[in-house]
């Protein structure tokens, strides 16, 4: 009995320790490294086996990026969903990351409350709050207010600055078209129908980019931007939207952009060359943490590179601001890399 009462204990006072650390972005949080390492991942189920948080802690990031569907809830009910976020703060490996480490992330669906939700959801505005308790945004934060779990996030090590643009993919994304035609689930709306960000968004990110001095600056989109021929979720079902962050990031003349994105339960690179912006745009898609696409046997990719890896695993960038390269590794089970690659900017 004792030792069962012990245990809670330690649980607990790891719990509280993450919810202490994992509150960043209000200014620039500032490190002693020269260099500055981020994990990230996406699709995480707290029913069942959490097999990675031993090898992200051991890979020793600066940071743990939540890429969305964080947990699986699919619910208007707050309470149920308050639960499941609990659930995931007492895992213990993830406890022992947030008392080391910042969390910061952003939702996708099935954490939103609705699969394959958008601006419909009737219960995104109580959702957003109980996502912001679980990201330990206090109760006085401008995020509290405002619409969209959209964020930035800065930091600064002894040699250089990166800053994290933390986009939702859901507030205000609008109706999808279904594929009838085909067995894909979705096909793209007519050019210049419909939003992914929403222009309240789109106007700040646009802020963020242009005003930004970064070495290196990070789009987090829960679902994948350029992948867009496989019939799920992503942004090709709006083309526009595409073409418009594209010319967005190379009119900002912001250095070292790139984008993190989830969802698919498979990870994977994508990169293309876009106009104006003098180094490629790579999509690094990195999901699932607890359950990944068993079954893949292949789908069209115009823009990958290297393989699809369809087990279990998470993301890892390592920064090195005297050369102004990222390496880019999906990391498996027992710290396995099972691909990567290097991109200077």
């Amino acid at each position: 009995m004792m030792k069962r009462i012990i245990l809670i204990l330690v649980l607990s006072f790891i719990v509280l320790a993450c919810k202490s650390h994992s509150n960043v972005g209000a200014g620039a949080n500032e490190t002693n490294n020269d260099n500055f390492t981020i994990a990230f991942g996406s699709c995480n189920k707290t029913e069942i086996e959490n097999p990675l948080w031993d090898d992200i802690l051991a890979a020793n990031p600066d940071l743990w990026i939540w890429g969305g569907d964080n947990i699986y809830a699919d619910t208007e009910d707050m309470q149920a969903l308050r639960k499941m976020y609990v659930d995931q703060d007492n895992v213990p490996g993830y406890a022992a990351l947030c008392a080391k480490i910042p969390i910061i992330g952003t939702w996708d669906d099935h954490d939103y409350g609705l699969n394959d939700g958008g601006v419909e959801f009737s219960a995104k505005d109580e959702s957003q709050q109980e996502f912001l308790d679980f990201m330990d945004v206090p109760q006085k934060s401008p995020r509290r207010s405002r619409k969209g779990v959209y964020a930035v996030h800065d930091y600064k090590t002894k040699k250089g600055t990166i800053k994290v643009l933390v986009l939702d993919t859901r507030y205000f994304r609008t109706a999808l078209t279904p594929d009838n035609e085909t067995k894909k689930r979705t096909k793209p709306n007519v050019y210049g129908e419909g939003t992914v960000l929403g222009e309240e968004q789109w106007q700040w990110l646009k802020d963020q980019l242009t005003s930004s001095k970064a070495d290196f600056n990070i789009i987090v989109s829960s679902i994948q931007v350029l992948s867009n021929e496989h019939g799920f979720e992503c942004w090709g079902n709006f083309p526009h939207e595409v073409d418009r962050l594209e010319r967005m990031i190379a009119d900002s003349r912001a250095k070292g952009v790139f984008i993190l994105s989830g969802d698919r339960h498979i990870s994977e690179f994508s990169k293309t060359n876009v106009k104006s912006l003098p180094y490629p745009l790579i999509d690094f898609t990195s999901s699932g943490l607890t359950h990944a696409y068993k079954d893949f046997s292949g789908e069209p990719n115009p823009f990958r590179v290297g393989e699809v890896v369809f087990t279990e695993s998470f993301g890892l960038l390592h920064f090195d601001f005297e050369s102004k390269e990222v390496q880019f590794q999906i990391v498996g089970d027992n710290g396995k890399i099972l691909q990567h690659i290097q991109q200077s900017y």
